[in-house]
C-alpha cells in the first residue's frame, strides 16, 4: 500500500488525499490536524499549518513501530544454547551416558529410551517417539555418538563448589577432587553423625568426642550397624541356599500381556506352560497390584505367582525365585 500525504489548508469539510509515488525517497512528511478540524496556531509568526516529521523505513513502517528483538538471547552463552538443543526430548536434561535417536533424529537419553520401551510393553503397543510419534525399538533406534561426545565436552557446574568443569570429568571431580564434597566423620562406626565438607573433616575428627566414650556407650551404635549387616547378609544367604538344593530346575520364560474380562479390565502377564518335576506350571505376574494403567506411574513393582496346572497326589514343597 502506497504512502499518502494529507493536506489541510482550511478547516473545510474534509481533507484531500494525494497519493505519493512509492518509488520516491523513503522519507515522507505527514501533515496532520487535530480532531476538532481546526488547524493549530503557529507558535511565532509562522504559517497556520503545523507539521510533524516521522521517519519511515524503506518498507513503509515507522521506525518507532519496528519489531524489537530480545537481546537476552543474543547474550546467552553458546553452551547454554547447545544444552537446549542436545537435551533429551523426554526429561529435557543433558544425557550423561548413551544417547539414542529415533528415525527422525529426536534425541533420548538411555534411561528415558528404556522407559518408553517399557511403557509400550505395559500398554501392549509399539513404543513411539514423544515428538514425532514414529515407532521406536531397539532395532530401529540408533546411538548418536556425535551428540554423546559433544555433550561430554559441554561445561557443567559442580553441585558442591559451583565451579565449571567438562561433563566428562565432572563426576570424578565431585567424587574425588572437590574440596566441598560432603563427607562423614571417620568415627561414624561408633556413632558419630557429623556430616560436612571434606576439608573440614580433619578439624572435626581432632575434636570429636566419640573416641573418648566408654565401650558401653559405643555398643549402641555397633548394635544398629549389626542389624543392617544381618539384613543384607540374609538376602545373599537365602539365594545361596536355594541354589544349593539337590533338585533344582532352571527355566527361561517369556511373559505375554493379558487383560481380565471384568468391566474394569486389569492388566496381568502370564507365561506359557512349562514342565518342572513332572508337573505343568505357569507363572503369573501383576504390575503395581493390578493397577489399570501402570504406564502412568513412575514407581513400578512386579509380584509373581507360581501356579500348578496339573493334579498332584502328594504335597509339594517348592521354592522359586525370578532373576
Amino acid at each position: 500500500m502506497a504512502d499518502a500525504r494529507i493536506e489541510t489548508n482550511t478547516p473545510g469539510p474534509s481533507p484531500t488525499v494525494t497519493p505519493i509515488n512509492p518509488l520516491l525517497p523513503s522519507l515522507a512528511e505527514i501533515q496532520t490536524v487535530d480532531s476538532s478540524g481546526v488547524p493549530p496556531q503557529p507558535e511565532s509568526g509562522g504559517s497556520p499549518q503545523s507539521t510533524s516529521n516521522v521517519v519511515v523505513d524503506p518498507l513503509g513502517e515507522p521506525m518507532t513501530k519496528r519489531r524489537k528483538f530480545d537481546t537476552s538471547q543474543i547474550n546467552e552463552k553458546l553452551e547454554q544454547r547447545l544444552g537446549g538443543i542436545l537435551c533429551c526430548a523426554v526429561c529435557l536434561d543433558l544425557p550423561k551416558i548413551a544417547v539414542y535417536q529415533c528415525q527422525m533424529g529426536h534425541l533420548m537419553c538411555a534411561a528415558c529410551f528404556t522407559h518408553l520401551l517399557a511403557d509400550g510393553r505395559l500398554r501392549d503397543q509399539a513404543a513411539t517417539c514423544p515428538n514425532c510419534r514414529v515407532e521406536i525399538s531397539k532395532s530401529t533406534a540408533s546411538r548418536n555418538l556425535a551428540v554423546e561426545k559433544a555433550v561430554s565436552e559441554l561445561p557443567n557446574d559442580c553441585q558442591f563448589c559451583g565451579k565449571e568443569f567438562p561433563s566428562k570429568s565432572l563426576e570424578r571431580h565431585e567424587q574425588l577432587e572437590c574440596e566441598e564434597r560432603p563427607s562423614n566423620c571417620k568415627y561414624i562406626r561408633i556413632g558419630c553423625q557429623w556430616k560436612g565438607p571434606i576439608h573440614e573433616a580433619p578439624e572435626h575428627e581432632e575434636a570429636c568426642s566419640h573416641p573418648k566414650k566408654s565401650g558401653a556407650e559405643v555398643m549402641t551404635a555397633l548394635l544398629a550397624r549389626d542389624v543392617d549387616f544381618e539384613e543384607e547378609k540374609k538376602f545373599y544367604a537365602t539365594l545361596i541356599d536355594l541354589l544349593s538344593y539337590e533338585k533344582i530346575i532352571f527355566n527361561d520364560l517369556q511373559m505375554k500381556p493379558y487383560r481380565t474380562d471384568e468391566y474394569v479390565q486389569k492388566l496381568f502377564y502370564e507365561t506359557a506352560r512349562f514342565t518342572a518335576f513332572n508337573h505343568q506350571w505357569v507363572v503369573k505376574a501383576r504390575i503395581n497390584n493390578s493397577q489399570r494403567d501402570p504406564h502412568q506411574s513412575t514407581e513400578r513393582e512386579i509380584t509373581y505367582q507360581l501356579i500348578l496346572k496339573t493334579k498332584t497326589s502328594c504335597p509339594l514343597n517348592i521354592h522359586f525365585f525370578a532373576l
